[in-house]
């Protein structure tokens, strides 16, 4: 972020990513979604975007680099945001993102920090397009798990971002690839507080559970539980399974704002009466502090 004036700040933000399905336009979709989702998670306005694109031209056909570039304006399109250019490269691989430019009030700001106790965790989205992407490239995910999957990745984070903006907000991030207690733990490193969350309140896609049993898991999801075991207490309550997709790697993944307790309900009521799958899923605690207990 950079303060422009007392009542203006610029945010910035860049993202971009390999397929994680098959569609170039449903994967031009998501990868725009995901870009522009952190600054929504910062309580900004994206205005305007660039390409960033790296493509095979000499073993794939430019039409799929067509609909990949078409996917992503649809959703430019959509959250009224204008694409201002972009630049490519020839690359082994394809690649599809977006840098991204914002605005905000600097006194408007939601950071990582800031969760006060006796607040709420809500999560706007469901769990598990790690999981089911996983299962999709093993051939195993049926098609409404995918479908589930994609409409979620391929939704904005827009409204949610306004619903929230309606009120106080102590603290906010989106989901993505260090997965919900990935980013979770984020928000609590060097707090005075920490988090008391409950597994089975959490959101999770269609088919999501039963692939983390059968251990169709992306390589990320070890990473992540590895990376902040020593942060996390599991009680022996949770599955494995759930407690593992609580570390999968998201791909375009819902806001998770901390929000006073009192708003809570009445918030989540708002969420629902327009179809958000949004879940209160935890609330801040004084103990232990900067850890993250799950029953």
């Amino acid at each position: 972020m950079y303060q422009l004036t007392d009542e203006l700040a610029l945010v910035q933000t860049v993202d971009f990513f390999t397929p994680i399905v098959d569609d170039p336009f449903v994967f031009g979709q998501v990868a725009a979604v995901n870009a522009l989702s952190d600054v929504y998670a910062m309580g900004g306005r994206p205005l305007c975007a660039l390409n960033i694109v790296c493509f095979p031209s000499k073993t794939m056909s430019i039409k799929v680099l067509h609909e990949v570039l078409r996917g992503g304006l649809s959703k430019l399109h959509e959250a009224g945001v204008a694409l201002a250019g972009g630049h490519s490269v020839d690359d082994p691989e394809l690649k599809y993102g977006l840098a991204v430019s914002g605005v905000v009030h600097p006194k408007r700001i939601w950071s990582k920090g800031g969760a006060r106790p006796g607040d709420r965790l809500l999560l706007s989205k469901p769990l598990g397009t790690g999981v089911v992407a996983s299962a999709l490239k093993r051939g195993q995910a049926s098609a409404e798990a995918v479908q589930a999957m994609e409409h979620s990745m391929t939704a904005l984070n827009s409204r949610a971002m306004e619903l929230l903006a309606e009120g106080e907000v102590h603290a906010c991030t989106d989901i993505t690839g260090f997965g919900l207690l990935g980013h979770a733990c984020e928000m609590l490193d060097g707090a005075p507080v920490g988090y008391r969350l409950e597994a089975s309140a959490v959101p999770l896609l269609p088919g999501a559970l039963e692939y983390a049993a059968r251990d169709l898991k992306p390589g990320g999801l070890r990473r992540n539980r590895d990376y902040r075991a020593a942060q996390v207490e599991l009680r022996p309550s949770v599955p494995l399974p759930l407690a593992e997709l609580l570390f999968d790697p998201q791909t375009s993944g819902g806001l998770l704002a901390v929000i006073p307790g009192e708003r809570a309900e009445p918030l989540l009521q708002r969420f629902r009466s327009e179809g958000l799958e949004a879940a209160l899923i935890g609330e801040v605690i004084l103990e232990p502090r900067g850890r993250i207990v799950v029953y």
